[in-house]
């Protein structure tokens, strides 16, 4: 059995990192955690990718999340829950701020610090039938304010009250209409209809995206600390691009363009 690992691929215009620990449901170990800074690293500097695409191995789970088989050896002291919760925070910032979109494909269940994960992402799609869940009230640990954060900025105060303090599964659809996903399709239709999805968005125009990335970034902060001359910057690049000019003539000619961030 190969060690637990966070893979790194690249298809087409697609960087593709995938939670790789099948025999627990794609948990996280504290060295994938430490692994995807610089993955994510890897990517940004990959031309030919366009979009960072996070999923997990197999069908059965995006992440059940951090590997609790580990808690006993590398989280448990005062030191080592500092290292191991800058280690996870490290990992989803990185996500968080990566200069390319990025995208979390979940199947099967999306728990805890998976789901954490998935949020860091500028988009999610899953199933009607994918689960989510955050178990921390049912397994006695600390959930990182940074984390109740996230979540009440990603689904409202409300929300995340009822999913942290119940701690209850939900399906897609639910996760849906909450906004913990931004498509949801029937199992039947999903990896048709995702594939599509990412596809269309890979096929864009590298400059626009990552000024649109720029922009999204610079949104989540607040207003006295956004950088709106960095953003504009990009915006600018975009109208000198050689892309721009075949954007115009694809339009034109009432055909795909053929886009390459320059």
């Amino acid at each position: 059995m190969s060690e637990p690992a966070i893979e790194y691929a690249v298809e087409g215009a697609v960087a593709r990192l995938t939670i790789t620990q099948p025999a627990r449901l794609n948990a996280i170990t504290l060295d994938m955690w430490r692994s995807l800074p610089g993955l994510v690293g890897r990517a940004e500097a990959d031309a030919s990718a366009r979009l960072i695409l996070v999923e997990g191995s197999g069908e059965r789970a995006y992440s059940a999340g951090a590997d609790i088989s580990q808690f006993g050896e590398r989280r448990s002291g005062d030191e080592a829950v500092r290292d191991y919760e800058a280690a996870v925070a490290a990992a989803m910032a990185a996500l968080a701020n990566a200069d390319k979109p990025t995208l979390a494909r979940i199947r099967g269940l999306a728990f805890g610090g998976g789901l954490a994960l998935a949020l860091c992402c500028d988009l999610r799609v899953g199933p009607a039938n994918a689960r989510f869940r955050i178990p921390a009230a049912r397994l006695g640990l600390g959930y990182a304010f940074a984390g109740v954060e996230a979540l009440a900025a990603r689904i409202g105060v409300d929300a995340a009250a009822d999913l942290l303090l119940t701690a209850r599964i939900l399906e897609g659809r639910e996760a849906e209409r909450l906004g913990l996903l931004t498509k949801c399709w029937e199992a039947e239709a999903f990896e048709v209809e995702a594939g599509a999805y990412i596809a269309g968005i890979a096929a864009n125009a590298p400059l626009t995206l990552a000024a649109l990335k720029r922009a999204l970034i610079e949104c989540r902060k607040v207003p006295a600390e956004r950088d709106r001359a960095g953003a504009d910057a990009l915006v600018e690049a975009c109208f000198r691009s050689a892309d721009y000019t075949e954007g115009q003539a694809a339009f034109r000619e009432k055909r795909e363009p053929r886009f390459r961030g320059v």
